[in-house]
């Protein structure tokens, strides 16, 4: 049988990273679907061309990923994923129309390019030399109206597909999209709310004078391994914004 080819990819890379790459791309591209056998280790590692022991660190990865799942006697397969829904939604809109902040605001990309990281986003990578990475601008909007401008930033070479994405395709929510497109899941984030002033950037897009106050959400989004994936910065107009928390006899 002849080996794979292995693909040009960032040569800082381990083998067996780059190996976790091409199969989660095999299972994004619907080669495996959720529920299916993968072939086996020594299957992968012939096809590959590479040590048994390399393709066994591969799999691991994405089983601690959750993207594979193990079962005893009956080898790994490709598990459902399980989406937090809570994640999928940035925020909350309470509008007359939907009290329940069921439906999602639509969202319009405006520019995707490869750009050096800024030094915030390496501290959030944990990347102490400079590095390229990905720079996604998009702005929300409720009705029409913008209500938030982002500035998403994703590692490379992870991402480097999504330039040839169509934006029509992406719809509404990322996080789809980075698992269905590139085998990447997000399972947890921190968000962190504070006030400031507008960008010119976010001043345009959000229809704001010049240096008005904004909402600033900071957000890192990790994988189920806590690798950082995604650091987000987003500008919001602050008179749609509202903390709401509840406590219990407990927590005074």
């Amino acid at each position: 049988m002849c080996a794979l080819r292995m693909p040009q990819a960032d040569g800082r890379l381990p083998l067996y990273a780059r190996l976790r790459d091409q199969l989660a791309s095999r299972i994004a591209n619907g080669e495996w679907s959720p529920g299916d056998t993968i072939p086996s280790e020594n299957r992968l590692a012939e096809e590959y061309g590479v040590a048994l022991a390399t393709m066994r660190m591969a799999l691991k990865q994405l089983v601690d990923e959750g993207l594979l799942e193990r079962r005893r006697g009956t080898g790994t397969f490709v598990k459902q994923p399980a989406f937090r829904a809570d994640l999928f939604r940035f925020f909350h809109v309470h509008d007359a129309d939907d009290p329940d902040g069921s439906m999602i605001p639509e969202s319009r990309i405006l520019s995707r390019e490869e750009v050096e990281t800024p030094a915030e986003v390496r501290l959030a990578f944990g990347e102490p030399e400079a590095t390229r990475c990905l720079k996604l601008e998009r702005v929300r909007l409720w009705s029409g109206e913008p209500m938030l401008f982002e500035e998403v930033y994703l590692r490379l070479p992870d991402f480097k597909g999504l330039l040839a994405l169509d934006p029509k395709d992406m719809g509404p929510l990322l996080y789809p999209v980075f698992l269905q497109e590139f085998g990447i899941l997000i399972t947890s984030a921190t968000d962190e709310l504070s006030f400031g002033t507008a960008t010119k950037a976010s001043a345009r897009h959000l229809e704001l004078p010049a240096n008005s106050p904004v909402a600033v959400i900071e957000r890192i989004a990790r994988n189920p391994v806590g690798r950082v994936i995604e650091y987000r910065r987003v500008h919001g107009r602050p008179e749609r914004f509202r903390y709401r928390v509840t406590l219990g006899e407990h927590n005074a």
